[in-house]
């Protein structure tokens, strides 16, 4: 594996600009209703769209990355991510706006994956996680600028400038990420279909990628109403979005445990404490939808993602090597359907106003989700063997 001219830093950029785009929305659920007249229920559907573009993208870009380059694909998918979050600055009513998140899903969701397959070409397994806890640290400052950024300009300016600046970044990226080396992985033999196949060949892979439905529902698919929750005790847009923030911060923290202790520890106990952390959150914001509990509930579903949920991406770089970018793909593609799943059915309590049930049902999935896939992570033998060793 070469690593000449491998620059984290860099390749973080476009992770950063995924997540400023991801979670601005949650902030602005509330102002960009009032500005259209229309109920939260109905505004909610930019986001459920935005992660199921996302998700169903996903393939055609694994595709891509595995045989026009890691690299190459990343700064395509910046480029129509700049003009998809211009269109959303620029909406002139709701409809717009929806179709404007779904091209912008279906354009930013190449980045964040093609990064972590980057860095499984890069980087030899044993080290890969604890390079992985970088990139998931620009992941998680992109995350708080996403939620800040979106909550005050909303309050003070207009719910339309977070899409604007994430507009201006995702161009800007796209051009110094021209810096980065190719990762030079072999183009695999065939065309797509035989791809597909060789992703999910193995039980192992077959199991991760299924899998993933759940576990996307449970990590990405009910946040998104930690900020209306919020809002809806009579908080405003800039407090809410600095209160959630706190979930960009707890990811990061979360990166730098994971960066010095991912080495010496299994990888079931890491899924463990990742996942009781998710339970922990959902269950404290069930409970009370003020101020303390939701910020106690975005740092825990924070540390739920940099331990959980990165737990789970380094695996899947991991199940299918011969064709990296589409097995990580039809991961994030799972795990982005689950989400919008998650947020999809959230948006039927969110209009009913019953934030406390939507969060006892994301406890209610939590639980086997994380049970499951402890032990399953405890049995996995690793790629030389997962041909041999059947999941049964």
């Amino acid at each position: 594996m070469q690593e000449v001219g491998f620059n984290i830093r860099l390749l973080s950029a476009g992770p950063f600009v995924t997540m400023i785009d991801r979670f601005a929305v949650a902030p602005v659920l509330i102002p960009i209703a009032v500005e259209f007249r229309a109920p939260v229920g109905a505004v909610a559907v930019a986001a459920t769209a935005y992660y199921l573009a996302y998700g169903l993208a996903q393939p055609f870009w694994g595709f891509a990355s595995d045989r026009a380059g890691r690299i190459r694909i990343i700064r395509i998918s910046l480029g129509a991510t700049a003009a998809a979050c211009l269109l959303s600055a620029l909406a002139p009513n709701l409809d717009f706006l929806i179709g404007a998140r779904i091209l912008a899903g279906a354009s930013v969701c190449a980045i964040l994956p093609a990064a972590l397959v980057y860095v499984g070409d890069m980087i030899p397994f044993n080290r890969r996680q604890a390079v992985i806890a970088d990139v998931l640290a620009a992941v998680a400052i992109g995350t708080a600028a996403g939620s800040l950024g979106a909550g005050l300009f909303a309050h003070y300016l207009s719910w339309r400038l977070i899409f604007g600046v994430a507009a201006v970044l995702a161009a800007g990226v796209a051009v110094a990420m021209g810096r980065l080396p190719e990762s030079n992985a072999p183009p695999p033999a065939g065309g797509p279909v035989a791809q597909l196949r060789l992703a999910v060949r193995r039980p192992w892979a077959r199991f991760l990628i299924l899998f993933a439905l759940p576990e996307g529902a449970m990590v990405l698919g009910f946040l998104v109403y930690f900020a209306p929750a919020l809002e809806s005790t009579g908080t405003n847009p800039a407090v809410a979005g600095l209160v959630v923030a706190t979930y960009g911060g707890a990811v990061l923290a979360g990166t730098r445990v994971i960066k010095r202790i991912a080495s010496q520890t299994p990888a079931w106990v890491l899924v463990s404490v990742g996942g009781a952390m998710a339970v922990v959150g959902y269950l404290a914001a069930a409970l009370d939808q003020h101020a303390v509990a939701i910020l106690l509930a975005s740092v825990m579903i924070g540390g739920c993602y940099s331990i959980f949920h990165s737990t789970m991406q380094a695996w899947a770089t991991d199940i299918a090597p011969e064709v990296r970018g589409t097995a990580a793909a039809l991961f994030v593609t799972a795990a982005f359907t689950g989400g919008a799943i998650g947020t999809g059915l959230g948006a039927v309590f969110v209009q009913a106003h019953q934030y406390r049930s939507l969060f006892l049902g994301a406890v209610a999935l939590s639980v086997p989700v994380v049970i499951t896939a402890a032990l399953t992570r405890a049995r996995y033998p690793g790629t030389v063997l997962a041909d041999q060793v059947p999941l049964s």
